[in-house]
């Protein structure tokens, strides 16, 4: 999901080509069939964020982060095998170029945990507040 928040961030920056050129190759080898349409889908949204951040238009950019997102979890789904590559993506190219304030906003959290027997698990991607009685 972090993918798809630091890629439309990405959209405005210096590193567009790289971030395209990695998404697409995504494609290419999860959903061979779907590359070109992606490309094309790319260059249309990088379109509306510029437009959006040029006209202060958040919630548009928003929407188009939660369409990426969507789609990079689909290929994932489909493609578990490209993760590594993708969180390669994400650290190398896409998530570097971001203002400080964007790269707020791009997180990923993996949490796993085991509880045998009687045991608990208590499990936070953020504050966790527990209070037993």
């Amino acid at each position: 999901m972090a993918a798809g928040t630091a890629l439309v961030g990405a959209m405005a920056t210096d590193a567009w080509q790289h971030a395209r050129a990695g998404v697409v190759g995504l494609w290419r080898r999860g959903r061979l069939d779907q590359a070109e349409m992606v490309q094309a889908d790319l260059a249309q949204a990088r379109t509306e964020v510029l437009a959006a951040r040029e006209a202060g238009d958040d919630t548009t950019e928003e929407a188009l982060a939660g369409v990426w997102r969507m789609r990079m979890q689909q290929l994932l789904r489909d493609n578990p095998e490209l993760a590594p590559e993708l969180r390669r993506l994400l650290d190398e190219t896409l998530t570097p170029h971001l203002t400080p304030e964007e790269r707020e906003g791009v997180t990923s959290i993996e949490l796993r945990a085991a509880a045998r027997d009687h045991g608990r698990v208590y499990q936070a991607g953020r504050d966790q507040h527990i209070t037993e009685r």
